[in-house]
């Protein structure tokens, strides 16, 4: 599978979510997602604003932490699954919620309002992670409970004008989605195949040619969040493995960032405002990991 063993990088602990607002109970999302075991936390979601804040998000207590040192602020805490985030402007995040679609959240006020709710009425499968592209639209994976066994998860695009274009549904399992630096392609890891596919974004929603564009190794879960750096590197979370992959534009993995000392669930990644210092949510230990990455 690799041309050369990808070098080892290792994390440090950032911060780490306090024992205080740990939570260890059972939840309806334990139950779908973790055989009904109680669940004291599950991070997702890194994210910067544009002041340089970090927030970050916890799925089954419905929790959006705003994390500076070891104090982390519960922003927002309601009644949804939030997962992945994207910062909208100096004073707006883009929520992806499984149970609610689409929302905005003031962190200033903890306002949060719905931008989609659902298509046509029809409710989506369960939004899990969202991206800006520069143009104002919003690209969003709806993964649902999807896999091999039902290889009908979607990705959409909503235009400022509400407008909706469907541009996979046949995804096995769509879960993060970054573009590449020109904002050209989209891609997109599919974690039920361990695939990360790739396709030319075009103005009129036809999508042709999609391309398998890396594979991780297979094992009890496939890729989930991912980052793009200024030299159009590819960051693959990898829970189950414990690795967060670093592949080059051609589709090599030169890199891994191991975060096993900490626990084998790298659920996503996030680049700081130094552009080298790449942040990682670690679920299983409930804590937010760095690395600096070197350069090409």
């Amino acid at each position: 599978m690799w041309n050369t063993p990808p070098a080892a990088l290792t994390p440090t602990l950032l911060s780490r979510l306090p024992d205080a607002q740990r939570r260890p109970r059972r939840s309806a999302w334990a139950d779908a997602n973790r055989d009904g075991a109680p669940v004291d936390s599950f991070l997702e979601g890194p994210c910067f604003d544009g002041a340089g804040n970090l927030f970050c998000t916890d799925i089954p207590h419905g929790r959006v932490f705003r994390v500076s040192g070891s104090h982390w602020e519960a922003v927002a805490e309601y009644e949804g699954w939030p997962n992945g985030l994207a910062a909208r402007g100096d004073d707006e995040l883009l929520v992806a919620d499984y149970r609610h679609g689409v929302l905005t959240l003031d962190p200033r006020s903890g306002a949060m309002t719905a931008v989609a709710e659902n298509i046509n009425s029809e409710g989506f499968r369960g939004i899990n992670d969202l991206i800006l592209h520069p143009d104002g639209s919003i690209l969003l994976t709806d993964q649902g409970q999807t896999g091999l066994q039902d290889p009908s998860g979607r990705v959409w695009r909503l235009h400022p004008d509400g407008r909706m274009d469907r541009l996979i549904s046949n995804g096995p399992s769509p879960n993060g989605l970054v573009l590449n630096r020109a904002g050209t392609h989209l891609l997109v890891a599919m974690t039920r195949s361990c695939e990360v596919w790739r396709f030319a974004l075009r103005p009129d929603a036809v999508v042709a040619k999609a391309n398998l564009f890396f594979r991780v190794p297979a094992g009890t879960s496939g890729p989930d969040g991912m980052a793009v750096d200024a030299h159009d590197r590819l960051f693959v979370a990898n829970p189950g493995h414990g690795q967060v992959w670093v592949v080059d534009p051609h589709g090599l993995a030169t890199h891994r960032v191991d975060c096993s000392a900490f626990g084998r669930m790298p659920t996503n990644c996030a680049f700081a405002p130094d552009g080298r210092t790449l942040v990682i949510t670690e679920s299983q230990s409930g804590s937010l990991l760095a690395v600096e990455i070197p350069a090409p």
